[in-house]
Parts: structure tokens; sequence; C-alpha cells
């Protein structure tokens, strides 16, 4: 049986002194190698949710466990950030001066990585995502859709435990949302890691084993 990678115990976030409740107490689970997708109406939660899996904010309340640590705590957000998670976003997130090549090398910057073994390793990645031809181009001289499959190059520098997917899809055309959706279902089935996309699209979010719906900032499914 797969080990739980991530649990989630009464987690609940406020914003303006309790007026707003984007998390109502959350409990979730998720073992490694499973592929979950969250969706939900704009303000259930589901993003907020996502970013306290990342160990991207903190929770007003409950905990967010790593391996059966507490992130915040027994594991430094840093390093867990840094070395155990992967993130993708609707808007990419690229920097506009690095080239492709240079943006997936990003993630190594300070961690004592030779420069060589850093382009190697980012251009297997981007090759990989099939990119090879664009290694060279900036952000601007991309489409969306290869500005994205930069991104997931760039989630998977260091070798994550989960890769968490913020609406992926959500600045592409069909066409683009349907390739990309396949490169992220081949990298959880192939490298066997944690994948988790928030969505609001259901054709999206119907696509992984286990669909989680939300509403009000609570699990209703």
């Amino acid at each position: 049986m797969s080990e739980s990678l991530l649990e989630v115990q009464d987690l609940r976030k406020s914003y303006e002194d309790g007026q707003i409740q984007a998390l109502a107490g959350v409990d979730l689970s998720v073992k490694a190698g499973d592929f979950v997708s969250i969706s939900g109406a704009s303000g259930s939660g589901k993003s907020t949710l996502l970013h306290m899996l990342g160990g991207l904010d903190l929770a007003t309340s409950g905990n967010v466990l790593f391996k059966n640590k507490k992130l915040g705590t027994d594991v430094n957000l840093d390093t867990y950030r840094s070395r155990h998670v992967g993130f993708i976003f609707q808007a990419f997130y690229l920097l506009p001066s690095l080239r492709a090549i240079e943006n997936v090398q990003v993630p190594w910057l300070g961690n004592g990585a030779r420069g060589g073994v850093r382009v190697d390793k980012a251009e297997a990645l981007l090759r990989e995502m099939g990119m090879g031809h664009r290694l060279y181009q900036y952000p601007q001289q991309l489409s969306a859709g290869e500005r994205q499959r930069v991104a997931i190059a760039r989630s998977l520098a260091n070798d994550p435990d989960v890769l968490l997917a913020d609406e992926p899809t959500g600045n592409l055309d069909s066409v683009n949302s349907a390739k990309i959706m396949e490169i992220l279902i081949g990298l959880q089935a192939t490298r066997g890691m944690t994948l988790i996309i928030v969505t609001h699209e259901d054709s999206i979010a119907e696509s992984a084993p286990r669909h989680i719906r939300m509403r009000d900032g609570r699990i209703i499914s």
C-alpha cells in the first residue's frame, strides 16, 4: 500500500479578521502516486487548498503534513518547496528576460549545481516536452501552449515528489489544453509522481481517478 504523502487536518484559512472563510475545516489524505483533481466554483477554496499543500501560504489553524511531518514546524517550508514540490500555474510565470533553457534552470540557482549539468538537464527536460526546437527562445517568442510546456519542464527540475497544477489549461485553447493534459497524465504515469490539479473544467477534473469537489471552503464530495 502506498504511504500517505500529504495529509490535511481540519485546515482553516480566513482573511480580513475572520470575515472571509477561504477554508472551513478541510480534511484530506493523498497517497504517494495519486492523481487527484480538485474542482469547484470561483471562491470555493480550491486554489487556497492547493497553495497550502504547496507550502505557499500558512493556515489560520489546522495542519498540513508531508510524510507525517508538519509543514512549517517539522519541515522547513523553503526546503519543502525547493526539493519536494513542483508548481505549474495558469499564468506560466516565466521570466521574460531568460530564454526557455534558462527559465528551466531557475530552480537550481543557488543550490550549487554546476552550469554544464544544469544546461544538460534543462535541455533534456525541454526535449521531453517536445520543445527541443525552442530551447533558446524568449517567452514572448513562444505560444501559450509552448510557454506552459517550458513551465512544466521547470516544475520537474528538482525531481519533485508531488506536482501541483493550478488551472494549468486556463490560458489555453482546447487543442493545447488537451496536449498539456496528455503531458501531465503521462508524467504521472511514467514517473509515478503524485499529481494534484485544480480546475474549473469538468472534462479535466473527470480525467483524474480521484475527483474532489469543493464549495464554500469545504469538500462536498
